[in-house]
Order: C-alpha cells, then sequence, then structure tokens
C-alpha cells in the first residue's frame, strides 16, 4: 500500500513568516495601502489575490492584484536568495526517515512556484520532494481541497493514504475537506489553540505535534493503517 505525506512549505517546513510579513508591509507603504489588524494571522495559508481583493480589499481589478502579488513575492524571493530562510525544527530529519522509509513527499502550498523553487533549492530540499503543487495549480485556494488533492494526484497516492502536515487553521480545514489525515505542527498556533480546533469536525486534527523532532515514522504509517 502506498502512503505519501504532503507538507505545506510556509510555517510547516520553512521559518518564513516574519519575512512574509515585513513584504506585506513594505509592499503596503510603497503602494500607500492599509493594512487590516492582525491581517497575516488571518491570512496565513490564503493564496495572495484572494487576500488582495477579497481580505484586504485593495481591489478588485485580478490584474492589479496579480501585478501587487508579483511585486511582493519578488521582494520575499529577494530577501530569501541573499538571507536564506530557517527550517522548523526537525524538518530535514523527518524528510530523509521517509525517504528512506519509502514514503513519497510532496509539496502542498498557497505560495508560488517561484518561491517553492528558490527556497527548495537554497535549502537542498529538491532530493526529498517527488511532487508539487503551488498557487498556479488551483483555482480554489485553501480551505477547499484542491493543493491537496493536485498534490495526491500527481504523487499517483490515492486521498485516503494521503497525510498533510499544516500549521494553520485554513490548511488543516483544506486536508480534512481533501479526505486526508492531518497533522498539526504548533508553529503558527499554540498547542492548546489546536487542539480547540480539532474539537470542529471540518478542522480535524489526527496528531498535533510541538514541532517535527516529535513526530516518529511509526506514529505517521499507523495513521493509515
Amino acid at each position: 500500500m502506498k502512503i505519501a505525506c504532503i507538507f505545506d512549505w510556509d510555517g510547516t517546513i520553512v521559518d518564513s513568516g516574519r519575512t512574509h510579513e515585513h513584504t506585506w508591509i513594505e509592499l503596503a507603504k510603497s503602494h500607500n495601502l492599509k493594512l487590516i489588524p492582525n491581517f497575516f494571522e488571518i491570512t496565513f495559508g490564503v493564496r495572495n489575490i484572494e487576500i488582495i481583493t477579497e481580505i484586504l480589499n485593495w481591489t478588485k481589478d485580478l490584474t492589479i492584484a496579480q501585478q501587487l502579488s508579483d511585486e511582493k513575492e519578488s521582494l520575499y524571493r529577494k530577501i530569501i536568495s541573499q538571507q536564506g530562510v530557517p527550517t522548523i525544527s526537525g524538518a530535514e530529519n523527518l524528510l530523509k526517515s521517509l525517504n528512506n522509509a519509502g514514503i513519497l513527499c510532496a509539496i502542498g502550498s498557497s505560495t508560488p512556484r517561484k518561491n517553492l523553487d528558490v527556497t527548495v533549492a537554497k535549502l537542498g530540499f529538491g532530493k526529498y520532494f517527488q511532487a508539487y503543487a503551488a498557487s498556479e495549480d488551483v483555482v480554489k485556494s485553501k480551505p477547499a481541497p484542491d493543493v491537496f488533492l493536485k498534490a495526491s494526484e500527481r504523487l499517483g497516492v490515492p486521498p485516503e493514504n494521503c497525510i498533510v502536515f499544516e500549521d494553520s487553521f485554513m490548511g488543516l480545514r483544506a486536508g480534512v475537506a481533501a479526505g486526508m489525515k492531518t497533522i498539526a505542527v504548533a508553529t503558527t498556533n499554540s498547542m492548546e489553540a489546536l487542539a480547540e480546533a480539532s474539537q470542529n469536525p471540518d478542522c480535524r486534527i489526527d496528531i498535533i505535534a510541538r514541532d517535527l523532532d516529535m513526530l516518529s515514522i511509526t506514529d505517521i504509517v499507523n495513521l493509515i493503517k
């Protein structure tokens, strides 16, 4: 039986939150646009186009929204290329162990593919992933299940045999909607907040981990058996 692990990227594998937040602030300043209170927490895990047009309400023009998104992500990639990006504790050890156990791995992220390419190459993590699904690959962003379903399709593993690793509530809801098991990493949200959210069937969490060091291959495989 094939088993696959599908990882969100920002906040689950890489600790990129501060850089993303900084680039949103710089983008808003350069265009004299307003950010809402707690904008980063509210929008984490959502695609830029939805953030710009539906949450921040900067514009309804999709062409302008795409230009703003491209500018923001270009700045992000520039910073990452120059400064690098830290990983979540235990990320590489877990990916190595999954690969050694013959468990397929993919990235399912709301981030643009160019961002994934830059950060994956910077970290040398390309050898750990057999498939990618990014923002350009789907029409609907999380909490819709599309990006995880696309990743499972590209791996050739049915959704019921896939395990989603996520840090955001939006992503966890997407994993549940995809019919997959979910593992929450307490990087963006606390263990307590994740446990409370898991009481909602739409955000069911099978394992809550403080970081990726806490997880064993046995824990992961037992979710599917």
